[in-house]
């Protein structure tokens, strides 16, 4: 497991995690990208969305240059805005 500041916790897979409502989210990945800021669209899973921290701008609402480029550990869809 490895702790990127301001970023995901990356975790060597497979990954089972419980919710706070009970729920129970699987991932059979090598490694695994877990949302630690809680904007993740996709939560518990990360989708870049830390990287989009400029205030009063368009980046609030995913329409940042270059968001949405995936995670390494979660790569799958992008977010389209």
């Amino acid at each position: 497991m490895s702790l990127v500041r301001g970023g995901p916790m990356l975790v060597e897979g497979p990954v089972e995690v419980v919710l706070e409502d009970g729920s129970t989210e699987r991932s059979d990945r090598f490694t695994v990208a877990l949302c630690t800021c809680r904007r993740s669209r996709r939560f518990p899973w990360c989708d870049t969305s830390h990287r989009r921290r400029v205030r009063g701008t368009a980046d609030e609402h995913g329409d940042s240059p270059g968001g949405g480029s995936g995670s390494p550990g979660e790569g799958g869809s992008s977010p389209t805005g």
